[in-house]
């Protein structure tokens, strides 16, 4: 099953300012965080990010903060409980998710979704956890549960479709 940009909505989780820091490959994980929400910019596709207690660990990093189209504060680990749903614009039925933790947050929320009927791509190296095996396990485990684990740029390139989109150019130069 391919991912469609009109069907999508990227959603990342907990991308927050006192967090990153902690986390294995941080840096890698805003950056991709950030190139797929400027892709999803470009494309028309909504982005919605979270944060956790915002009150206590910051809000998300300004980079992804910008790019988002709306920002839901929560206490829960797993969104759904604090009103994320409400928050996913409707008839986009393919969620794409980055953030953090993988192993907490990001999967409470993924599986989640996967219950509520949502078709759920996990961007891999858009992810992370404190320790690298939290992530890896966590992405066995939604891989197990039904959520497809794909890369920022196979992400960018299907929600593209083709070489001869307008925004090509501009989704080649994020790449690099």
């Amino acid at each position: 099953m391919l991912m469609k940009a009109e069907q999508s909505t990227l959603l990342l989780i907990d991308v927050q300012e006192r967090l990153m820091p902690a986390i294995s490959a941080g840096e890698e994980v805003i950056e991709r965080c950030t190139m797929l929400a400027t892709v999803a910019g470009l494309l028309g596709v909504p982005v919605v990010g979270t944060e956790q207690l915002p009150e206590k660990l910051g809000h998300n990093v300004e980079s992804v903060r910008e790019l988002c189209d709306s920002t839901l504060g929560k206490h829960h680990f797993d969104a759904c409980p604090d009103g994320l749903i409400d928050e996913l614009p409707e008839g986009r039925q393919h969620i794409v998710i980055g953030g953090c933790e993988t192993h907490v947050c990001m999967l409470q929320t993924a599986l989640s979704l996967l219950d509520a009927g949502y078709k759920v791509w996990v961007v891999a190296d858009a992810t992370g956890s404190r320790n690298d095996l939290d992530r890896d396990v966590a992405l066995d485990r939604l891989h197990q549960s039904g959520a497809r684990i794909v890369t920022a740029e196979m992400v960018a390139f299907e929600w593209m479709v083709h070489c001869k989109h307008p925004h090509f150019r501009d989704m080649q130069a994020l790449i690099k």
